[in-house]
């Protein structure tokens, strides 16, 4: 399974971002075998607006069935549903520790946005 984990850096010891549109990176991680694609999200990073809901058609355009992030507001989140793609807010630490701990069970799954829009 593809995992997207927003993060400060391109590997799986970097952090994770807390914003999800606006994060500078969004890893691709997958699962199994714990490779890593980094999507460059500067552009949208530096959107006056509109970031989430540009980062989640990126995040479904590169198969990502899960997003892990520290908070996702009200557009990106219902973009994301839209595609099939689950939500799991507060996550933390490196990348690495948010995939486990999504994988381990202790990451659920959210049921709406845990932030107003322009977080």
């Amino acid at each position: 399974m593809k995992v997207a984990v927003t993060a400060t850096g391109t590997d799986l010891d970097s952090p994770v971002d807390p914003r999800f549109g606006r994060a500078p990176y969004i890893l691709i991680v997958d699962s199994e075998t714990m490779t890593v694609e980094a999507l460059d999200n500067q552009e949208n990073m530096n959107a006056l607006k509109g970031a989430g809901i540009q980062a989640a058609t990126m995040v479904s355009d590169h198969g990502a069935a899960v997003l892990l992030t520290g908070h996702c507001g009200p557009n990106a989140f219902r973009a994301l549903q839209a595609a099939n793609i689950g939500v799991a807010n507060n996550a933390t630490g490196t990348v690495r520790e948010a995939v486990e701990a999504y994988l381990g069970g202790k990451l659920p799954l959210a049921d709406d946005s845990d932030v107003e829009g322009h977080w």
